[in-house]
C-alpha cells in the first residue's frame, strides 16, 4: 500500500486513516530466514501531514513463529506494536539537517511513502534474540550434551572462582613444592 505525496498533500487538514490487513509473507520469508511463518498483518492508524514532515502513526498486530534459541523447535510470539515515523523529502531534509532529532527522519525516495516498506523494517526490527518454548521458559534445566553443558553466567563464576582457589599455575608448581618444604623445616 503506498501514497504519493501529492495525495497525502491534498489531504493534509484531515490525514488519512490506515485500516489493513497485509500479507507479507513472502516478502519477510526471503528477507530473513530466521522467520519460519508469520500470519497477516492488522494494521490501523493514521498518516499526518504537517509543515514539512510525513507522519505515520500505527499499531500492528501478528503472530510470528521463530525457532527457539535453545532447542530450534517452532514458538509462536503473538505480536503488538505501536509504530512513529516521520519522513521528508530530500529538499525539506537538506533544509532541516542541523536541527535535533534529523536522526529520526527517514528521506523520501521517489514521491511515495509505502506502508508495506515500513511494515516489513519494523517487523524485522522487533524481531526479539532470545525466543523460548512455554516449557524452556519454565524449566531451569538447561541444555547439555556430550563432553559440553550450557551453564548460567551466575554459575560460571561461581565454578570459576572455586576453581581460581584450587588449580596452580603449572608454571609455579615448582615453587609451591619449596613453599612446602620450608613450611616442614
Amino acid at each position: 500500500m503506498k501514497w504519493s505525496l501529492q495525495e497525502l498533500n491534498k489531504k493534509k487538514d484531515i490525514g488519512v486513516p490506515i485500516q489493513v490487513e497485509l500479507d507479507l509473507k513472502e516478502s519477510l520469508l526471503k528477507r530473513d530466514a530466521e522467520i519460519l511463518d508469520i500470519s497477516k498483518i492488522s494494521v490501523t492508524g493514521n498518516i499526518s501531514v504537517g509543515r514539512s514532515e510525513y507522519i505515520m502513526s500505527y499499531n500492528m498486530q501478528y503472530t510470528i513463529t521463530l525457532p527457539s534459541s535453545r532447542s530450534l523447535t517452532p514458538v509462536e510470539l503473538p505480536i503488538s506494536l505501536m509504530v512513529d515515523e516521520v519522513f521528508q523529502t530530500k529538499e525539506a531534509f537538506e533544509e532541516n539537517k542541523d536541527e535535533e532529532g534529523v536522526d529520526e527522519i527517514i528521506v523520501i525516495e521517489g514521491q511515495t511513502i509505502s506502508l508495506d516498506e515500513s511494515v516489513e523494517d519494523n517487523i524485522l526490527l522487533a524481531i526479539p534474540l532470545k525466543v523460548l518454548t512455554p516449557e524452556e521458559e519454565s524449566s531451569t534445566d538447561l541444555p547439555t550434551g556430550t563432553f559440553w553443558k550450557v551453564v548460567s553466567e551466575a554459575d560460571y563464576e561461581v565454578s570459576a572462582d572455586e576453581e581460581d582457589d584450587t588449580t596452580i599455575d603449572p608454571r609455579l608448581a615448582k615453587l609451591q613444592e619449596l613453599l612446602n618444604n620450608s613450611d616442614e623445616s
